[in-house]
């Protein structure tokens, strides 16, 4: 667990307890934050912390001081002596089985009440350790450099010389962890942050909850130390466990994998849904095998998914579109739920809206009601309504004091799950072959009693074929002392389906494919057990009694213990992907594009004179590799020049993953590359960013390119398109300057070592191979770093 989590739980000690004593000015910054960034910096009040040196003696009864806190951060750190602490906060922290105090110390640099910096140290207040920092700089003059100064190896061993120096203690517990903050791909831009992290070592296997993490910049130097550790932890003692081999066939067993439609939320052109095999991580006992308890984040959902829909065949027809009046909506509603006596309506709003997804326009009928009762306003209620087919999508209904508009609990669970089924019996009927209710876990429902009135919360999966349809969802909730429906949501997606279940690879086949995909590693985790008034409940009562305010956290006895587990861990991906559950293959979970756990390797570029830059150019997929080879003396194409640029100037991010995706609703621009070309959202991507323009409206994406047109392409990318216009201002001697037809853009490139000439000529008309390409856009980057220009200082 991170810390910033941890203090939302931790008892706070801070600001009020040091008050008394000091003026609020002194701690207009609270300790429980994380890293500091330019909007937190800028949040700090005027004050030059003077007050902080006005020698009152903070009331804590700690080991360290504040002044003791403030001298050990500033050894560790070396802050500036122009850092004056700004802030102090004293925290107790809850640890697993006990609780620790820290000092959280804000440091600030001003110049002529400018906020220049910022640094914020914590510090063990019984024991002295560092336990984090952070820090943020203003300081617009730097610039990147592009490739890196510091690249992840060196930075790995800056990170341990920092640990040798602060926290020497901790070393000879902690192992490498060579997943975390790995970027797979290397980086288009000298902006990088290398984040290292080191496990702590028990019993020579790693806890991965405690570890030791920093960040060091491509410059080398530290900018946030973080140490989460707890010594409270007891560890059991193992003497015996499953190997390596026996929990891989015990998780193998325990797989079960999931089949569900999923829709791609990037997918170019028509978007549509894609039957999948998912399997999350689970983990199992790493001495008996026993499979473990998945966490739950959400309790209300907690439950049984039922092995048959609500009925073997639908019991209706789908509504037909039409146009739905107002008056027809709100007959709708009436029809489908109980509106409470007294309803009034006092609001309604008709709108329209065009679905991406499916293309079609979409409309819908908001209505409101006010609850009165003696003519005073008791409740409301609120419904939304299909605008074309009269369904209605949502529907709320809220009494402001139901506690007197109620005689306690009536109905029970059984009843209740009865009544929830026959509401979408009603209300979806269309639909019933193809849902299923999630029974609940009746303990979540233990403290319900009577003269508490409150719901109960129902799910309902809709699978087709079998499949579970993930971005569909049904809900609602029952009233626990009427029965009524108080609660109904209906998000249900439009699209067409197979009208026959596809073939699909076996469930071995795909508990194969998806064990390729993790790792098993060896780790603690720690379990939670609660007790009340001497009696275990569990986690689910607890969570529900303290939401319901039945109980306070400080009356319940919580006992926390470290298990040894095997669990299942994603290897390093450049990607999100899912298992096509019909080919076997993988797919981009983003786009929907077909892709592979192994990246290919060219095995043509091995001592090639670009073979860094063609490295890097297939590792953004700039370039494909085919049959295990990437052909870089072969002419590069219009769409493979322009797709590079786009993923230079965007440092890797590829238009999909940007907002301007969404807004091009599939249309082409050019007659020869249509919305399903994997080269689309580039050139649209560079016709918005004025790169390209749509000229006669053919962009030729498979012509080839010239030295000349890829200078002007390089000198647009770096905004210099308009001033390269005017040659006449820039020297350049080229034998063939009579056939260059940009003259200022070859000038240009030349100049930044971009493009080289060949015995003094730059040779305009000669087709650029792929990996020429790739060497300019390489130097590109570097270019871009080194005109990065700061802002004049007035």
């Amino acid at each position: 667990m991170r810390i910033n989590h941890r203090k939302r739980l931790a008892v706070v000690l801070s600001t009020a307890m040091l008050m008394s004593m000091l003026p609020a000015t002194a701690f207009a910054e609270s300790s429980n934050k994380p890293a500091v960034t330019n909007a937190a910096a800028k949040a700090v009040p005027s004050s030059e912390g003077d007050i902080m040196k006005e020698g009152f003696a903070a009331p804590v009864d700690v080991a360290i001081t504040k002044e003791k806190a403030e001298a050990l951060a500033r050894q560790y750190v070396s802050i500036p002596k122009e850092y004056i602490l700004q802030g102090a906060s004293l925290n107790m922290e809850v640890m697993a089985s006990g609780k620790r105090n820290a000092w959280g110390l804000d440091f600030v640099k001003k110049v002529n009440g400018k906020h220049l910096g910022s640094i914020y140290v914590r510090i063990h207040a019984d024991k002295g350790q560092l336990l984090e920092f952070n820090s943020y700089t203003d300081n617009p003059s730097a610039k990147p450099t592009y490739p890196l100064k510091v690249e992840r190896d060196a930075a790995q061993q800056i990170a341990l010389q920092f640990i040798d120096k602060i926290a020497a203690d901790y070393k000879g517990q902690i192992q490498y962890n060579p997943d975390y903050g790995v970027q797979l791909r290397p980086p288009l831009t000298g902006e990088v942050v290398h984040s290292i992290r080191y496990d702590r070592l028990v019993n020579d296997i790693p806890y991965v909850d405690n570890y030791i993490e920093l960040e060091v910049d491509s410059e080398g130097h530290v900018r946030r130390f973080s140490l989460q550790w707890d010594d409270t932890i007891i560890f059991p003692k193992v003497d015996a466990k499953l190997s390596a081999a026996e929990a891989n066939e015990k998780l193998r067993a325990a797989a079960a994998p999931l089949l569900a439609y999923i829709v791609p939320y990037n997918m170019q052109g028509k978007r549509k849904p894609l039957l999948s095999y998912e399997l999350q991580p689970i983990s199992i006992d790493a001495v008996t095998g026993q499979l473990k308890d998945q966490s739950r984040d959400n309790y209300f959902r907690a439950g049984t998914i039922s092995e048959t829909p609500i009925s073997e065949k639908p019991l209706g027809e789908k509504p037909k579109a039409g146009a739905v009046t107002e008056k027809q909506a709100i007959d709708a509603v009436k029809a489908a739920f109980a509106l409470p006596a007294g309803v009034e309506l006092n609001g309604s709003n008709y709108s329209e809206n065009s679905n991406e997804s499916t293309g079609e326009t979409e409309a819908y009928w908001q209505l409101n009601w006010t609850v009165k009762k003696d003519g005073k306003e008791v409740g409301s209620a609120s419904a939304s309504v299909n605008g074309r087919t009269g369904e209605v999508r949502h529907f709320n209904t809220y009494m402001y004091n139901e506690q007197s508009q109620s005689g306690g609990t009536k109905v029970t669970l059984e009843q209740a799950s009865t009544a929830a089924v026959e509401a979408i019996k009603k209300r979806l009927p269309w639909l019933t072959d193809e849902l299923y209710l999630v029974k609940p876990d009746p303990k979540q429902y233990e403290g319900i009693v009577a003269g508490q009135p409150s719901q109960y919360y129902f799910n309902f999966v809709h699978k087709i074929y079998g499949a579970v349809v993930e971005y569909d969802n049904i809900s609602l909730s029952i009233h626990s002392s009427t029965g009524e429906v108080v609660n109904y949501d209906a998000n249900l997606s439009n699209f067409e389906y197979p009208a026959e279940a596809p073939a699909l690879i076996k469930k071995e086949q795909a508990v194969d494919s998806w064990l390729n995909y993790y790792r098993t590693q060896l780790t603690y985790r720690l379990v939670q057990s609660f007790a009340w008034n001497g009696q275990p409940i569990t986690i689910e009562k607890y969570k529900l009694m303290i939401a319901s305010g039945e109980i306070r956290g400080d009356e319940v006895d919580r006992k926390t213990e470290a298990e040894l587990v095997y669990q299942l861990v994603p290897k390093l991906m450049d990607e999100s992907v899912f298992l096509d559950a019909v080919t076997g293959g993988w797919r981009n979970r983003e786009t929907g594009d077909v892709t592979q756990l192994e990246k290919p390797k060219a095995k043509d570029i091995e001592g090639h004179f670009a073979q860094r830059q063609l490295e890097l150019m297939v590792a953004y997929k700039a370039l494909d590799v085919k049959d295990g080879l990437v052909r870089p003396n072969e002419a590069v194409t219009r769409g493979e020049l322009i797709k590079m640029l786009v993923l230079a100037r965007s440092s890797g991010v590829s238009p999909l993953s940007m907002s301007f995706s969404n807004q091009l609703g599939g249309k082409a621009s050019f007659n020869d590359v249509a919305a399903d070309s994997s080269y689309f959202v580039y050139v649209e991507s560079a016709l918005e960013q004025n790169l390209i323009d749509v000229g006669d409206g053919s962009f030729n994406p498979s012509g080839k390119v010239s030295r000349d047109e890829m200078a002007e392409l390089i000198v647009r990318a770096l905004g210099y398109n308009a001033l390269a216009n005017y040659d006449h201002i820039f020297k350049a001697s080229f034998k063939d300057s009579d056939q260059i037809q940009n003259k200022g853009q070859a000038a240009i490139v030349v100049g930044l070592k971009i493009m080289s000439l060949s015995d003094g000529k730059f040779l305009p008309k000669k087709q650029v191979t792929r990996g020429e390409a790739s060497v300019a856009f390489f130097r590109y980057l570097q270019s871009r770093a080194e005109l990065q220009e700061a802002p004049l200082r007035m």
